[in-house]
């Protein structure tokens, strides 16, 4: 899209071309012209110590056994390859 519009084309055309709405198209060059890029920016914020499969797990083995502890999750993560602590040892 970025690569038509250098070439000269309009939006409207653009748009029509590729069968795309013409406010996306419109976004779309917009955000490349702002960030050099079409890639997503990264998101501020604290970053994810476990991966969503890791938290499905963790949820699974505590919804099976409720009373299982949390150095019993924390030694589970460290044989799985995980070497992030969530207990304070």
């Amino acid at each position: 899209m970025v690569d038509i519009h250098k070439s000269g084309s309009y939006l409207g055309a653009i748009s029509k071309r590729l069968k795309v709405p013409h406010s996306s198209v419109q976004t779309i060059v917009c955000k490349y012209k702002h960030h050099g890029t079409t890639q997503p920016s990264y998101r501020s914020g604290r970053r994810r110590v476990l991966s969503p499969r890791d938290e499905r797990t963790l949820v699974r083995k505590v919804q099976i056994n409720p009373r299982t502890t949390a150095k019993d999750l924390v030694k589970m993560l460290e044989e799985t390859g995980k070497k992030k602590y969530l207990y304070p040892q």
